[in-house]
């Protein structure tokens, strides 16, 4: 059990740092005005999401889901912090699915966005990370 949890930190963690990472990318490439730093943040972006965040994501689901699996869901359905934990989880992969949907508008050159907006976008993640640490950790109902 002691593995799993380990082994799903790990790729929380890799998908969190893409999460924090990709849209700091966003706020560059949206200050970006020539054609070589456009092209250079496309792939940087590209290779991020498809390499690091959503490999990340789908592996944590994986490791979760088992872990919710030897844990006995019947045991834990009903305490509150694993709901919470887990709408957390869904906010947090709706946000995956905007930096997909930004990844896209900057692909495709139709970014209306300003780097300011990417800058609070940025900022989103933390929010999630600290509420998951806190619910999973100190449990508080």
């Amino acid at each position: 059990m002691l593995w799993l949890k380990a082994l799903h930190l790990i790729f929380m963690v890799t998908w969190f740092a893409g999460l924090f990472y990709l849209p700091r990318l966003y706020v560059y490439h949206a200050m970006s005005d020539d054609q070589i730093s456009n092209e250079r943040f496309k792939i940087m972006e590209r290779k991020l999401f498809y390499g690091i965040m959503t490999p990340g994501m789908i592996i944590t689901f994986i490791f979760g889901i088992w872990m919710l699996i030897d844990y006995a869901w019947a045991m834990y359905s009903s305490m509150g912090w694993l709901h919470a934990k887990l709408a957390v989880l869904a906010l947090a992969v709706i946000y995956h699915y905007y930096c997909y949907r930004y990844l896209l508008d900057f692909k495709f050159d139709r970014n209306q966005r300003s780097h300011v907006f990417y800058r609070w976008f940025n900022e989103v993640p933390v929010l999630f990370l600290v509420l998951i640490i806190i619910l999973a950790v100190v449990k508080p109902f």
